[in-house]
């Protein structure tokens, strides 16, 4: 693999870390299956490409773009919280008619951002080229939404919602409004989610209605292997966990399209990303069984 790649994967690896934070939120915070991901990196990547074709500033468009994503989550927590609509069947109802929504809100299938600023051009005057600058930008930004998310989560804020994911009747007992923590943590989480979807538009250069496809499974992937790979016993660890998941994610899924002697190509990009969910999702219960046959065999050298 050839430094360009490496640092492409590393970039794309630091952006789609922001996903996985996002999909940490809900799946491992409020334990809550939502598929809305798929519709808010597509509708946070639209707002931020039509703010800026249409000549607003682009730290704005994505700022709005953060919003947007948080809309979006706030409608799937509704329709579960106050319609009692399953959480999972919510997000994929969200899902579905974001597609309509991304399409009205960009008005055609795609949009291209060739020649226009976006929040990377001020950095360009630095005399860096783009594959050492764009991982560098990412990586601070990351740094900073991780650093943001995890004094929210030790917040008495934060550990209200942790408690509502662990028990929602042990968390009502002791005051807490656990409605209003759901709709908190999924706006949160599709916030952040089209927020990584406003950055990897202006990476790319344009924005299209199908660039969501499969972001949750990336997502999942990402929390996975970094649970697989490092402790996460406290709330700082996690989220270092699901950067350095999604990292390993896509060096993994660059080694393997770079390998000629495999064979693969890029439309085997889905039987990678399902191999790894696998392997990662496999890999603690057999480290798991490898502790326990050493301690019993341990036990059985005493005797």
């Amino acid at each position: 693999m050839s430094l360009i790649a490496f640092l492409g994967a590393v970039e794309i690896g630091l952006l789609f870390g922001l996903v996985a934070l996002g999909v940490f939120i809900s799946f491992r915070i409020l334990n809550f299956p939502d598929l809305t991901v798929d519709g808010s990196l597509p509708l946070g990547a639209g707002v931020a490409a039509t703010c800026i074709v249409g000549g607003w500033n682009p730290y704005l468009g994505t700022l709005l773009a953060f919003f947007a994503g948080c809309a979006a989550g706030l409608v799937t927590a509704w329709l579960n919280v106050k319609l009692k609509i399953l959480h999972l069947l919510a997000s994929i109802l969200t899902m579905i008619a974001l597609f309509s929504i991304n399409l009205r809100v960009m008005g055609r299938p795609n949009i291209a951002l060739l020649g226009e600023d976006t929040v990377f051009t001020p950095f360009e005057g630095l005399g860096l080229p783009f594959y050492w600058m764009n991982p560098l930008v990412l990586l601070v930004v990351v740094i900073l939404a991780k650093i943001a998310l995890d004094r929210f989560l030790l917040s008495e804020v934060g550990l209200a919602m942790r408690a509502t994911g662990a028990n929602q009747r042990m968390a009502r007992a002791q005051g807490i409004n656990t409605g209003r923590m759901t709709l908190m943590g999924i706006a949160l989480s599709n916030g952040l989610v089209a927020f990584a979807g406003a950055l990897f538009a202006q990476l790319q250069g344009g924005a299209d209605i199908t660039m969501g496809v499969g972001v949750i499974v990336i997502g999942l992937a990402a929390v996975i292997l970094g649970e697989a790979v490092m402790s996460t016993r406290t709330i700082i660890l996690a989220t270092i966990a699901c950067v350095v998941g999604s990292i390993i994610y896509r060096l993994f899924v660059s080694l393997a399209l770079n390998a000629d002697f495999i064979g693969l190509q890029a439309q085997d990009l889905k039987l990678i990303t399902a191999v790894l969910v696998v392997a990662a999702m496999t890999l603690p219960g057999m480290r798991r069984k490898l502790r326990i046959k050493k301690i019993t065999a341990g036990q059985g050298v005493r005797k």
